[in-house]
């Protein structure tokens, strides 16, 4: 059967019309540089310098548009997606976006474990040879299925694909081992376009039904999908990238965003259990989400749903991280409000403190308990011996406008490491640097090791829970190891940092994923 469509919360983060509050704004920096006469964003700081971003109230909350499936067989997805400029309404302001099917964020891709899933991409920006000043043309564009366990080969998840203004791509997905229960997003993948092409709208999520035990578990709850997006206009445009500073440190917008919307009102009941999954879709901004006056059980990771759920206080999500969680409303009315505190990742400023999303509780009392199991099949490897698996080490570093990985810029040389499928690695991805960066590799989720500096929760999290990441935080000054598990297919795929500025100048490899001659795991 197809999965049934319910509500998801995607959370566009980023408009919460930092304009409002003008003098704020000018306070923070968005990477060194101001972007159309607003606050660049922020992502630093969390002293007593940092500013407070409090919009009114918007409109009613309102989840992603989901994609329509034309194919009747209940285990084929099929769908048409169109990249296209369109006219989006931007907290006020009508604003000329890249989008998918003229919808900002994308619309929502529902599939099944064991589904085969066809995309048919068209290209339908228009024809340029207008160079970026990266010296990229404008125009060419691809699609990449972020997080799904799927082929790094044509016609599935290659990155190297290039469709040209009117072109076309019919993407074939054989889910057969893609986890159940997983949230994942789609954004384009053209290496020197990727940030000025995701800055300027395209991204979408993805959501693979949950297993018949997972339904079990969380049937009960309402459900929301939040994409999280933040983007500054020019006119009625994105501002345009006019310095290698922007690459370096990663553009920030001034309006944050909820599913396109700022501050939008979630209403839940007294008592009333919540799942929210959330995504985010934004080039470099981090969020450190906190609800007022409750805690956040986080119930699964990017790779998959956990055993049960883990309380928390606040969870930090970097560019392309994603997190599902349950929320217990409060057992009383009332009106509270989902923050970004003010987070540092490296830059020489301080963040705001954001409201993203407000939530009023109300109504009749519900009063509905949390699952005591979730996935039952989740399960931590951390035990494994390790000493006899091949040891990898991945060096990130900037220098002069470039980004690179153990010293190999990718336009040039590309940092390039070989597996074999169905063995075990560790990898330790050092980060000598003055900023964070989020590792992301395609194909295969891994579970952590280890993580020396940043957050003490962030660490905590993902390094006791049976969590698969594919994105993770490599604090400044620190490292993270972690244990892939090289599955199922073989290709050409890539690692890189997830703030996309940084993959398009160079801080990103090649991962060569050969036969060996064994069994898939």
């Amino acid at each position: 059967m197809k999965p049934k469509v319910k509500t998801t919360l995607i959370i566009g983060v980023c408009v919460l019309a930092l304009l409002a509050a003008p003098a704020a704004a000018g306070m923070m920096s968005g990477g060194g540089m101001m972007d159309g006469g607003g606050m660049g964003g922020g992502g630093m700081g969390g002293g007593s310098g940092s500013s407070v971003i409090d919009p009114p109230a918007g409109a009613v909350f309102r989840d992603p548009a989901n994609l329509t499936d034309t194919n009747p067989d209940p285990n084929v997805v099929e769908v048409n997606l169109d990249v296209k400029k369109a006219m989006i309404n931007v907290n006020g302001v009508m604003a000329n976006l890249f989008t998918y099917n003229g919808q900002f964020p994308g619309p929502t891709i529902w599939a099944k474990r064991g589904d085969t899933v066809k995309v048919h991409f068209t290209n339908s920006l228009p024809a340029t040879t207008e160079k970026n000043i990266l010296g990229f043309t404008r125009g060419i564009t691809n699609l990449h299925t972020h997080g799904w366990h799927v082929s790094p080969e044509a016609p599935a998840d290659d990155a190297h694909l290039a469709t040209p203004p009117g072109g076309s791509y019919d993407y074939v997905y054989d889910h057969a081992f893609q986890e159940s229960g997983t949230l994942n997003f789609y954004h384009a993948h053209s290496h020197g376009l990727v940030a000025e092409q995701h800055w300027g709208g395209l991204g979408g999520a993805l959501v693979e039904a949950d297993s018949a035990a997972e339904a079990a578990a969380l049937a009960p709850y309402e459900t929301h999908l939040l994409y999280l997006k933040d983007i500054s206009l020019s006119g009625n445009a994105p501002t345009a990238y006019t310095s290698t500073m922007e690459y370096m440190n990663g553009k920030e917008g001034n309006t944050v965003m909820v599913n396109g919307q700022v501050n939008p009102v979630m209403t839940m009941r007294p008592g009333q259990v919540q799942r929210w999954r959330i995504v985010n879709g934004c080039n470099a901004r981090f969020y450190r989400l906190s609800l007022q006056g409750h805690q956040l059980q986080v119930i699964g990771t990017d790779g998959g749903l956990l055993d049960k759920p883990y309380a928390q206080s606040e969870i930090i999500l970097s560019p392309g991280e994603r997190v599902d969680l349950l929320v217990k409303a409060s057992a009383t009315a009332g009106t509270f409000k989902l923050y970004s505190l003010p987070y540092n990742r490296g830059m020489m400023s301080s963040s705001a403190q954001i409201t993203m999303m407000t939530v009023q509780v109300k109504g009749t009392k519900l009063d509905q308990p949390l699952p005591r199991t979730v996935n039952p099949t989740a399960v931590s490897m951390r035990g494994m011996d390790t000493s006899m698996m091949p040891k990898k080490t991945f060096t990130l570093s900037m220098s002069m406008g470039r980004g690179y990985i153990n010293g190999q810029d990718f336009d040039v040389n590309p940092s390039t490491t070989m597996s074999t499928v169905g063995t075990y690695e560790v990898w330790t991805i050092n980060n000598p640097t003055m900023m964070d960066h989020p590792f992301h590799q395609h194909v295969n989720p891994a579970q952590i090791l280890s993580i020396t500096g940043g957050d003490d929760k962030y660490r905590a999290l993902y390094t006791t829970t049976p969590s698969w990441k594919d994105t993770i935080i490599v604090p400044k000054g620190g490292s993270v190891t972690m244990l892939v598990p090289v599955k199922d297919y073989t290709g050409m795929t890539m690692f890189h940092c997830h703030i996309l500025e940084h993959e398009d100048i160079g801080m990103m490899g090649m991962w060569h994923i050969m036969d060996g001659g064994m069994p898939p795991m």
